[in-house]
């Protein structure tokens, strides 16, 4: 059964706040990572998070755990410079990998991103090594007013896995932007992985072609570590199936750039998908993407030499069981966003 949050008393009661704050936004960024678990020290029983504490394989340590998400946060402010110059934290973050609330408070609450206003939703997912999706918002410019949580995984199949997050909310300009953050199963497990995979897009592509009909003037923003890139036949047949009520804006970028690396080789499994009426004049909607393109995050510091392929590759935290100490295996993918009269 899905998980139903209804946010209406508190949408309510900040009506007359939020409609004070009701100036056009100029660029509202919209990002989506995947920050390689973010996992507390702490052991919980119902999962499969041993790795994950001090005396576990991987040593996950207090020191280390706030060397993460000082890092989270670092990558967040840099992300605050706009094309146009000016400086705008991000008012949307799409996340994948997250353990529990804690690490969400801890990261919104126990770094500098406090000073900025950001509040989380999040579900727990049956998935057995308890990482989540999760969704943080700037509460001064973007208000959900429902969340739900819609599953993936067939108990029936001893199959579990992260569900899909949807939060639907309201810019303080009177935008309905509706979210949609996932995690699909990975590749391990071959042909039995894709079959999931393909199950996954189904079930996301019957959610957003629902959302269309119930909400066609509103912005809708699906985005996710899909674990396959967009000419993939999960991603290709399952989830845009040769429609163009949806663009995916990470067909457009160039071979050899990705947000995501495998022995060297780039790949855009981390994308953005958006409704049309973001692109197309012809339908009415106040909200526009300023570029065709979804954006990948490839700030210096998180990058390191790749000195085997003779390039630049991902600063991780692991590889494997080896602490490296840097930021993510995934680059942060964004999109811009302006309103338009």
């Amino acid at each position: 059964m899905h998980k139903i949050c209804f946010l209406t008393l508190l949408f309510l009661c900040d009506t007359q706040t939020f409609a004070q704050n009701s100036a056009k936004d100029s660029i509202m960024r919209l990002v989506f990572w995947n920050v390689e678990n973010l996992f507390d020290i702490y052991d919980d029983s119902t999962t499969n998070d041993d790795a994950f504490t001090p005396h576990g394989e991987n040593h996950w340590t207090a020191r280390r755990y706030r060397t993460k998400l000082n890092h989270l946060c670092k990558t967040l402010v840099a992300m605050g410079e706009n094309s146009d110059g000016s400086f705008e934290m991000p008012i949307i973050v799409g996340l994948a990998e997250i353990e529990n609330d804690r690490v969400l408070r801890d990261l919104c609450l126990g770094t500098p991103l406090r000073r900025y206003g950001y509040k989380f939703v999040h579900y727990d997912s049956p998935d057995r090594r308890g990482i989540d999706n999760a969704l943080l918002y700037r509460k001064a410019f973007y208000q959900p007013f429902f969340c739900q949580a819609i599953s993936l995984s067939d108990s029936s199949a001893g199959f579990y896995t992260r569900d899909i997050l949807l939060v639907e909310g309201v810019t303080r300009a009177g935008d309905t932007i509706i979210v949609l953050v996932n995690h699909f199963p990975s590749k391990r497990g071959g042909t039995t992985a894709e079959q999931w995979r393909m199950q996954s897009a189904q079930k996301l592509r019957y959610t957003m072609d629902t959302l269309s009909l119930l909400h066609p003037n509103a912005a809708i923003i699906v985005t996710g570590d899909f674990n396959a890139s967009p000419d993939e036949e999960s991603i290709r047949n399952g989830l845009m199936q040769g429609k163009e009520d949806f663009e995916n804006l990470m067909e457009h970028i160039k071979t050899g750039r990705g947000s995501y690396q495998y022995q060297g080789y780039w790949s855009c499994i981390d994308q953005i998908i958006v409704s049309s009426n973001l692109i197309k004049s012809c339908i009415k909607s106040q909200l526009k993407i300023t570029r065709k393109e979804g954006g990948i995050f490839d700030a210096p510091f998180l990058l390191i030499d790749d000195d085997k392929n003779l390039s630049k590759k991902v600063f991780r935290t692991y590889l494997a069981m080896k602490y490296l100490g840097g930021y993510s295996d995934h680059l942060p993918v964004y999109i811009e966003l302006k309103r338009v009269d």
